[in-house]
């Protein structure tokens, strides 16, 4: 049986989570440190949270303390989640961004907290339903997540059935999915589309192609303001002028930094670059 919530070590969590990923675990999430724990615990075979934790303290970091870490952040996540940014997806930004990259045919978008992939996998059914225009152009969703376990779900592309419940229209599933066994996997239509590295937003970022549009939905309101700055400043460098970031409902960029300016898409508001040169 598990140790109760208040006699494990949860500010040695709170530190290790912190160093590693920049997420601050607030006091109340010491419940749902025990839930999401839980299985680690079982397949260490720790008697307890209390005791896992206690020799991972006096132990040099290793595959434990990074599945301890990976599994308190949070992989929430579904198809078309919140719908309204991929109506203005679909409506506004593709079409002005069909016009303005006709010369070059590439467009680069990514799923900046991509969890288990369905994100990456909205994305890709908003331009095959929509943008046939599209076609022969070099189109590459890039989908990145600080779990390992995560990115390897994203690469498989196997789905639950209480997942493809969850956001997705049915004529979408039967389009775009095979059945395999009791789950359900991304057709190489889709999947061609998408590639999935694991990415730290708080740690030094690899080299990347400047972005046309940033899913960067429901990350910030993990970190604090400090951090929110680093990575909302490193983002410029991806970013063209008539480029799009994109948000959580509960996130944005004011009194965070200044160099970002709100697009109102009226249900949902993006963000783009205040007063910038033009990229090559």
């Amino acid at each position: 049986m598990l140790a109760s919530p208040v006699s494990f070590d949860f500010d040695y969590l709170r530190r290790i989570v912190r160093e590693k990923t920049a997420i601050v675990l607030e006091a109340e999430k010491v419940y749902l440190a025990e839930a999401k724990l839980g299985p680690i615990v079982r397949r260490s075979g720790s008697a307890s949270l209390t005791d896992l934790l206690r020799d991972l303290r006096s132990q040099p970091w290793g595959a434990t303390h990074q599945q301890v870490v990976e599994a308190m952040t949070n992989n929430e996540t579904s198809f078309f989640r919140d719908l309204y940014p991929y109506e203005a997806l679909k409506n506004r930004m593709l079409p002005e961004l069909l016009t303005k990259r006709a010369h070059v045919r590439e467009l680069n978008i990514w799923s900046a907290a991509s969890s288990s992939g369905q994100e990456a996998a909205s994305i890709a059914m908003v331009i095959r339903e929509n943008f046939r225009a599209l076609d022969g152009w070099k189109i590459r969703i890039l989908g990145t997540d600080i779990a390992a376990e995560m990115v390897n779900r994203c690469k498989e592309g196997l789905f639950a059935q209480h997942e493809v419940n969850r956001g997705l229209p049915a004529q979408y599933l039967v389009k775009y999915f095979d059945r395999v066994g009791l789950h359900w996997r991304l057709k190489p239509i889709l999947s061609e589309m998408m590639e999935f590295r694991q990415m730290n937003l708080s740690a030094l970022w690899p080299n990347l192609p400047t972005m046309d549009i940033v899913f960067l939905r429901n990350v910030l309101i993990y970190f604090d303001v400090d951090t929110k700055r680093t990575i909302l400043t490193r983002m410029k460098s991806m970013l063209r002028p008539d480029s799009y970031l994109l948000l959580g409902g509960a996130e944005t960029t004011l009194n965070i930094v200044d160099d970002y300016e709100r697009v109102d898409f009226s249900k949902f508001d993006a963000y783009r670059l205040k007063n910038r040169s033009s990229k090559a």
